[in-house]
């Protein structure tokens, strides 16, 4: 059974979301054409960098937790990896409009998206030569100078991750190996500031948001283009 365990770790991610979709006052589901559009242009950019890193050996996969199967080079779980995961935390977005009529980050999101632009290039500009930080922090960089150009309300994203952030642990720290013999992914800590949280790379945190928050953008666009 071990051989699905990434599979698993997957389905038990997108389980509750999904079910959760058709509640009909605030129905998901309603809203799965802007959602899988968003997650289809986005998700094929990370996709891409995966591949990439995958193919030059900036992190890996356990074969053990593996079925076998792989789509363009990578295993089929780490490709559905990028639909579940964006599923389930775009729904966490979307449960907040109706749960939370106030964000109380709606005064501070300004000071957080500065000080995450600042971190970023100064995380960059020390470790430009680390592939995984440097590609990390820099398009965050890129995204956050975006948002500050166009004068975006990033609070809700901001909010919403902070929630997504409990799961992330979770889940990251599995396939990291919490909890578990061996890492159903593996890192090559040459090419990453070498700090973990627990055992999940420090990078992943920030990657998670900038791989959340551009769906949620496209989300939110598609969405009002409807």
């Amino acid at each position: 059974m071990e051989k699905y365990l990434y599979l698993i770790i997957n389905l038990l991610t997108l389980s509750v979301p999904f079910l959760a979709s058709f509640y009909p006052k605030h129905a998901y589901y309603k809203n799965w054409s802007s959602l899988f559009k968003a997650i289809v242009i986005v998700g094929l950019f990370f996709l891409v960098w995966d591949a990439y890193f995958t193919h030059i050996g900036i992190w890996g996969f356990n074969e053990r937790y593996l079925t076998g199967i792989k789509v363009f080079n990578l295993p089929l779980e780490e490709v559905l990896f990028f639909i579940c995961i964006p599923y389930s935390s775009v729904f966490i977005y979307f449960s907040m409009e109706y749960l939370l009529k106030k964000n109380p980050l709606e005064k501070s999101h300004k000071f957080i998206t500065n000080f995450l632009l600042t971190f970023s290039i100064a995380v960059l500009v020390m470790n430009y030569n680390k592939w995984y930080t440097a590609s990390t922090f820099g398009l965050l960089a890129l995204y956050l100078l975006f948002h500050l150009y166009r004068k975006t309300y990033l609070g809700r994203h901001y909010l919403s991750y902070a929630i997504t952030l409990v799961f992330f642990f979770i889940v990251n720290g599995i396939l990291t190996g919490s909890f578990i013999d061996e890492q159903v992914v593996w890192y090559n800590d040459t090419e990453n500031l070498g700090i973990r949280m627990g055992t999940i790379p420090f990078e992943d945190a920030f990657y998670g948001f900038l791989l959340i928050a551009a769906i949620i953008d496209w989300f939110d666009y598609f969405r009002v283009k409807k």
